[in-house]
């Protein structure tokens, strides 16, 4: 706004006038990410980077992302058939904890007409490790396949 008027002025400067105006600056929190679920062994990337499956209901991937709602923060799971890169089963929740995958998770299994053999493929976020996840994965008759760790393209 100042700078529009002309005016060049340092952030070390607007932090002395405001200290002696007695204004304090309001910033939104940082988001911080919170595991919730004890360290259980990985499951081996059987997707092995073999995005672009020749068939729908073959490889199915999954993620969760945060979004900021104007008062707190809010975490959206989405699960992708790889196949026709689209969405076919998503939950949004409070928490990012297991019942937000396993949600996103029975809905695509529902819509896609319950199949099974399907290659499920996350990151190592502790939701998916989690007990519950790998419980409903194998009731339905599903793989699961996780990114090496520390690696976004997997």
């Amino acid at each position: 706004m100042l700078l529009n008027q002309g005016i060049k002025i340092g952030r070390y400067l607007v932090r002395k006038l405001m200290r002696e105006s007695g204004l304090v600056s309001k910033q939104r929190k940082k988001h911080k990410y919170q595991s919730n679920v004890a360290e259980v062994p990985a499951v081996p990337n059987t997707l092995n980077r073999q995005f672009k499956p020749v068939q729908p209901n073959h490889v199915w991937s999954s993620d969760i992302t945060y979004i900021w709602t104007g008062k707190t923060w809010a975490y959206l799971t989405v699960v992708l058939d790889l196949y026709a890169r689209r969405v076919i089963g998503w939950s949004m929740s409070a928490q990012a904890d297991q019942h937000l995958v396993i949600k996103a998770l029975d809905e695509a299994w529902h819509r896609r007409g319950k199949p099974s053999g399907v290659i499920f493929h996350s990151d190592q976020g502790s939701q998916y490790k989690s007990l519950l996840v790998r419980h409903r994965l194998a009731c339905y008759a599903m793989q699961q396949s996780m990114s090496r760790k520390g690696n976004c393209w997997d």
